[in-house]
């Protein structure tokens, strides 16, 4: 299948640690393309469990909608100490993104066109934990169009990460950028960029 997005992702792993609590996902399936970024709880071999554990359930559900992929993850991920997570689901069909969280992953949606009004998304973020105690929830959907810029980042990242940033930077650029300026250095931190393409004709 052709690309329908263009990704850059960054990230930092606390020293002394051989592993990453923080992953994230980028599955295509026949209309599209599911993303996100999963943040295993604490740090460490453990968190990184769970992170792996979450992604596997997030690449075999790929083609449901977001809120039944979330289910299934926490389903799977009781005998783990959890994760958080926030996701996107890419529709090149309708052009169109659907988009959910529980925790505390931060997800900020830029639209190309900068007189489009509101320009700009912030995802809800609900409290909870996926194989924990899952809050009520909720989901939303946005058009999409070529050059829109989808950015997750965990929790090592800084709030406000995006306020400073330039959309003419490449998805890896952006990414690197992020990494470099607003990580906190005191866990573990991802930051994921994602580039809506659309479909060629």
């Amino acid at each position: 299948m052709e690309e329908v997005i263009e990704l850059g992702y960054a990230s930092f792993t606390l020293p002394g640690q051989s592993e990453s609590g923080d992953t994230y996902i980028v599955k295509h399936f026949d209309n599209g393309v599911l993303v996100g970024v999963v943040d295993g709880l604490g740090h460490g071999n453990e968190a990184a469990i769970a992170a792996k554990a979450a992604v596997k359930v997030l690449e075999q559900y790929a083609h449901e909608s977001v809120l039944s992929i979330i289910r299934r993850a926490h389903e799977a991920l009781r005998s783990t100490r959890g994760v958080v997570m926030s996701i996107a689901r890419f529709n090149v069909t309708e052009n169109t993104m659907m988009w959910s969280s529980v925790g505390n992953v931060e997800g900020v949606f830029f639209r190309a066109d900068r007189n489009t009004i509101p320009n700009r998304e912030i995802i809800l973020l609900r409290g909870g934990v996926v194989g924990y105690q899952l809050p009520q929830l909720y989901a939303s959907v946005h058009p999409v169009l070529p050059g829109d810029t989808l950015i997750f980042a965990t929790d090592g990242v800084r709030s406000g990460f995006y306020e400073t940033i330039s959309l003419h930077d490449t998805p890896q650029k952006l990414a690197d950028k992020i990494c470099t300026q607003s990580i906190k250095k005191n866990d573990d931190a991802l930051v994921l960029v994602v580039r809506y393409l659309g479909r060629k004709l």
